[in-house]
């Protein structure tokens, strides 16, 4: 086995024995130089010549046992930041190997996940490939992504899957006279279907850029990975399910409609009557999805002697509403909400996690010197529960 495939217990455990045999040397060699020297005899050049390097060869295992005891005691011996989809790819032995090649043709594809990183003189990291003169890649504003967090995650290898879904539950339970009929209720369900739906897009670039490992962890993970997360966010919450579009959570999603009569004052009474509308469907409610415009004008909501009802400016919040958390993204139309129980109402499938493929095969590339890279996921939404989601109008604007 490698030590690229070892534990850092397991490298500890090699390297505490090799400490331990290079101690039990140099002590014999002590032990039989303070005999000779009882005995009159002085020590040889070539016995000394042995002596110093024992003694190297003891401090170097026990420098190593040091620093393997210390990542162990960080946690578990992984480095302190995991990897990006770009250093993923760019530290795989495929692409190294790939990139290696004086001229680079045809094609490797890499599937990019979120792992721990190692460091750039491990065995298997990416090493010298990067150039230590060239300056680090400008990070560019990124969107952070939140729905995929509010749902349940499963995985799939199939295209497509069955599934029900729950449209009504009439709740006839009721004390009942011995001998009598019981009353039945009753829960509606309808067949459904979640397909596997896939999100890509290319790009070419210089073909240098292979040698170049900084850039290219840029591309992937500034342009192409979060490409993928931006419209998979923007998908998850609005898609309308027609062609390539996955089924968003606010298409299929119960109209607002405030119940037993109540009327709302202000658009936090509207969130908190979304919150009751879900119980009365008999489930919980445990977040709010919102603009962050609409949650901004919430936080800055004054009573009428100017204090603020809910923010703090000179202190920190937890986004919270009615108990439940609140979820700010940009996916979310301004003057809109969406409360519901979003881990039972819906479920994301992932069919393929993201992959990122470098390309030479293609005649503009080879005459021109470029590159194609190209990166794509695949994954279902299925929507158990639409009544345990609940989208409306906040009211702010006319």
């Amino acid at each position: 086995m490698s030590d690229q495939n070892k534990s850092v217990a397991e490298l500890a455990a090699e390297a505490k024995k090799s400490f331990d045999q290079k101690h039990d040397a140099v002590k014999a060699i002590a032990e039989k130089a303070l005999a000779e020297a009882e005995a009159g005899k002085g020590m040889t050049q070539t016995a000394k010549e042995l002596a110093d390097q024992a003694l190297t060869g003891m401090n170097e295992a026990k420098a190593r046992l040091d620093d393997l005891e210390q990542k162990l005691a960080r946690g578990g011996g992984e480095s302190d930041k995991p990897m990006t989809a770009g250093e993923r790819f760019i530290n795989d032995e495929r692409f190294k190997s790939f990139a290696g090649e004086t001229r680079p043709r045809g094609r490797v594809l890499v599937e990019v996940k979120d792992i721990s990183s190692l460091t750039t003189n491990a065995d298997g990291s990416v090493g010298t490939l990067i150039q230590p003169e060239r300056a680090a890649p400008v990070m560019v504003p990124q969107r952070m992504m939140t729905i995929r967090q509010l749902l349940a995650v499963g995985q799939t290898t199939s295209g497509s899957i069955e599934y029900d879904k729950e449209t009504g539950f009439t709740n006839a339970a009721a004390p009942v006279a011995e001998g009598a009929s019981k009353p039945q209720s009753s829960i509606q369900f309808e067949e459904a279907t979640a397909t596997v739906r896939t999100i890509a897009h290319w790009m070419r670039a210089n073909v240098q850029v292979l040698a170049d490992a900084a850039a290219l962890r840029s591309i992937i993970d500034q342009r192409l990975r979060y490409g993928l997360d931006y419209v998979e966010e923007v998908q998850l919450l609005t898609g309308d399910g027609t062609g390539q579009n996955l089924p968003g959570l606010i298409t299929e999603a119960t109209a607002y409609a405030a119940p037993g009569g109540l009327v709302a004052e202000s658009l936090i009474d509207d969130i908190r009557f979304g919150h009751l509308q879900v119980a009365l469907a008999e489930y919980a409610a445990n977040g709010t999805v919102l603009n962050p415009i609409d949650w901004a004008f919430i936080e800055t909501m004054k009573d009428d002697h100017g204090r603020y009802l809910i923010g703090n400016p000179q202190g920190t919040l937890t986004p919270t509403l009615w108990g439940q958390p609140v979820v700010p993204t940009q996916a979310m139309t301004v003057d809109k909400f969406l409360v519901g129980a979003f881990n039972m109402a819906a479920q994301i499938f992932d069919r393929q996690d993201a992959t990122v493929e470098v390309s030479t095969e293609d005649a503009d590339n080879f005459t021109k010197n470029k590159v194609t890279i190209r990166a794509e996921k695949r994954l279902a939404l299925a929507i158990y529960r639409p009544e345990a989601l609940v989208y409306g109008d906040l009211g702010r604007v006319g």
